[in-house]
């Protein structure tokens, strides 16, 4: 009896023993595991992209000049350039044709206006037909003054008024690098570089490179297509605004009918 129970002591003691040597592996496997995913786990974060880094925080004045709305922006600039902006000046015709024109043709089919002799002419012959001044309006013709690689003066189309010393022109008869004489360009960069920003000396773009601009050339200033003292219509984007005489002239109504077909009115 003695010796039977001693037996199954023993086989329990044996079964135990191999149960713990059992546990034990599975805890030592366990904490090599543990280690490994440990170990390896600067080498995953080290393959996993950075997170993208957020831009830098804007500026508190720009970022309420962003939210400004165009009316707003607008209202900071200057009463002339705002009057200029808002306005569409008057219409500029198509022109077809675009090799073989002087710039005082081209600027005739560009506006209807009638005005003759040369182009270092216009300005003074302008006087008692059309309006002139010395701010710049879509449609109005840049009148430059005679010089020594100019001598018959320069007239050129203002197509849109970028800033109170930046405007755009369409002219004919510019050279430059790679243009031949007689070739029609248009969307030319034209900045102010006078003492009082009044037109009367400018730089104009070189050839088709927009980043570069040749010497000083003087102006008399623009000629507008309306008769001295006239007001015109506005073909503003907001609506058409009657600020014209009741009469006005032939060349300024042909210009408000083609402004009206445009804004389909």
């Amino acid at each position: 009896m003695r010796a039977g129970r001693a037996l199954v002591c023993g086989f329990a003691m044996l079964v135990a023993t191999a149960v713990g040597s059992a546990a034990d592996a599975a805890g030592e496997r366990q904490a090599r595991g543990t280690s490994a995913q440990n170990a390896s786990a600067p080498q995953r974060s080290a393959a996993r992209p950075a997170t993208a880094r957020r831009a830098p925080a804007r500026p508190a004045a720009q970022r309420a000049q962003a939210r400004q709305t165009p009316q707003q922006q607008n209202a900071a600039r200057s009463p002339e350039l705002r009057n200029a902006m808002h306005s569409g000046g008057t219409p500029i015709l198509h022109v077809a044709q675009s090799s073989g024109l002087s710039c005082v043709p081209f600027a005739r089919m560009a506006t209807g206006m009638q005005i003759s002799g040369d182009a270092r002419m216009w300005w003074h012959n302008a006087a008692g037909s059309y309006d002139r001044g010395s701010r710049p309006e879509r449609g109005s013709v840049l009148a430059f003054t005679a010089s020594g690689g100019m001598r018959r003066g320069h007239v050129a189309v203002v197509s849109r008024v970028v800033n109170d010393r930046t405007i755009l022109i369409d002219h004919s008869n510019w050279a430059g690098p790679g243009i031949r004489r007689g070739t029609v360009m248009r969307g030319v960069t034209v900045v102010d570089v006078s003492d009082r920003n009044d037109w009367t000396a400018v730089r104009v773009q070189v050839g088709w490179n927009n980043d570069a601009f040749g010497r000083t050339y003087s102006t008399y200033g623009f000629i507008y297509n309306r008769r001295p003292g006239e007001r015109i219509r506005m073909a503003g984007a907001a609506a058409m605004q009657e600020v014209a005489e009741a009469q006005p002239s032939p060349h300024a109504a042909q210009h408000m009918r083609l402004a009206a077909e445009t804004l389909g009115r």
